[in-house]
């Protein structure tokens, strides 16, 4: 399927590992010019490379989404190098294990304005783009804990709850503007994040991290975890002109692991 978006740009957040470095490679392959961006640059070259060995086109953008203040530099230097942003993949890190009680309100805050209020002052610097061009896509990266609260994880569950509510708010005010916004939630896709949270359950458990893998495995009905490329390509469906019919969704891509609708 020609996915007909090789005339846009995109701007992949977090894109300098993981999920995101995926993100920036599906669409790459699509013909989209991609703005990589996160806060560590030599990561972000490293992107850029495997892009650009793919014969796909990329440039590194370090743009920090703690740092509101500089986001209108760096989507200047955006515009300037590569043109109009018509796509934006919201992708943030993931905070610390913690409880839903006795959490310090500071880090509630700091969290809330990471993972939450970075992604919607990034949207609305980009909206003016998209209103423009009349074609658009946004699409929120989260996770199975909005669907399924995850334990231990309380405040990625919370925040990124609400990174649904304001997506499906959005979709009913920018459909008519040719502009589609919808969330994506990953499954246990084989990530460094994915390791991290097994090791740490590991230690919780008192057992091993193959063990946990093993455990959380039998809980997928594909029987394994999922590829990064897998994730890519489901965003990048997303990002297509076939998708535009698609608005103020939640899909997931998870191997079907949650039961719940």
């Amino acid at each position: 399927m020609n996915f007909a978006i090789d005339d846009q740009v995109a701007l992949v957040s977090g894109a300098g590992g993981g999920l995101g470095r995926a993100i920036a490679l599906a669409l790459a392959a699509e013909g989209v010019a991609v703005a990589v961006t996160g806060r560590t640059a030599a990561t972000l070259a490293q992107t850029v490379e495997l892009i650009e060995q793919a014969g796909g086109r990329a440039r590194a953008y370090v743009l920090d989404l703690a740092l509101l203040d500089s986001f209108d530099g760096v989507l200047a230097r955006i515009r300037a190098e590569l043109g109009p942003i018509g796509i934006l993949v919201n992708n943030s890190g993931g905070p610390a294990p913690s409880k839903a009680s006795g959490v310090d309100p500071l880090l509630w805050q700091t969290q809330f304005n990471a993972m939450v209020g970075s992604l919607i002052h990034l949207t609305d610097r980009v909206l003016p783009d998209m209103r423009a061009a009349g074609w658009g896509r946004i699409i929120t990266s989260t996770s199975s804990g909005i669907v399924a609260p995850i334990a231990n994880l309380a405040v990625s569950n919370s925040l990124r709850m609400a990174l649904v509510g304001w997506s499906k708010t959005l979709a009913g005010e920018v459909g008519r503007d040719g502009i589609t916004a919808n969330i994506i939630v990953p499954g246990r896709i084989a990530t460094a994040r994915v390791s991290q949270l097994d090791a740490a359950r590991a230690g919780r458990e008192n057992i091993t991290p193959q063990q946990v893998m093993a455990n959380s495995t039998a809980t997928i009905p594909v029987g394994r975890y999922g590829h990064p490329h897998e994730y890519g390509a489901a965003v990048a469906f997303l990002a297509s002109r076939q998708a535009s019919f698609i608005t103020g969704s939640v899909l997931r891509v998870d191997g079907g692991m949650i039961a719940a609708c």
